[in-house]
């Protein structure tokens, strides 16, 4: 994976890590996807450049294009929701071939701290859930709805949330490049910090 923020003039800078600053702007080739991330107070000229910045690279490559997908602050889904913290760390620089390691659902071991007496931490308890729904087998259709209604949830409180809304998030979701355990993921997690929340 190789970060990049976009300068006024256009410039791309190398970075390691991502501070999510909503003056700026990023893109993050994440070998099958590009995204470029756009902050809530960038500038239009970032944008246009991150655009045309992105474009540019991805015709350089000497395999198969990837996929552009536009990210904007606050309204991120699908799977770049699943590496947000891992960009903010810069954790992933040591993966082979700067990939991004693949999600594990570590039941195994957590089911082996529970019978050893010990109780699950947070993601111990996410991990359980987890597996449970996989095990469940929802279509990827039905899972992109119910991480689009919690998404939403998560933006609006307690607000009323409608079909449209949930439609219009559940197609982004659909077209990113999240994997089915991914989505488990995600859903388990953010529906476990909604009820901390209690929202």
């Amino acid at each position: 994976m190789q970060l990049y923020s976009v300068a006024e003039n256009g410039a791309l800078r190398k970075i390691k890590k991502i501070d999510f600053n909503a003056t700026k702007v990023y893109l993050i080739d994440d070998i099958k996807t590009f995204y470029i991330w756009i902050g809530n107070k960038a500038s239009n000229k970032k944008v246009e450049y991150s655009n045309k910045r992105a474009n540019d690279l991805n015709k350089k490559r000497e395999k198969k294009q990837a996929k552009i997908v536009t990210e904007y602050q606050g309204k991120e889904f699908g799977a770049f929701l699943a590496i947000m913290e891992l960009l903010k760390k810069g954790e992933f620089q040591e993966t082979k071939e700067g990939r991004r390691p693949e999600l594990k659902i570590n039941y195994k071991d957590t089911l082996d701290l529970l019978e050893a007496g010990i109780e699950p931490d947070f993601e111990g308890e996410v991990t359980l859930a987890c597996h449970d729904l996989i095990e469940e087998g929802h279509s990827y259709e039905t899972l992109s709805k119910k991480l689009a209604k919690i998404q939403i949830q998560m933006l609006k409180g307690k607000g009323k949330i409608t079909a449209k809304e949930i439609n219009l998030k559940s197609s982004e979701i659909l077209k990113s490049s999240s994997t089915y355990e991914e989505l488990c993921w995600l859903i388990t997690e953010l529906s476990a910090l909604l009820e901390k929340k209690n929202l």
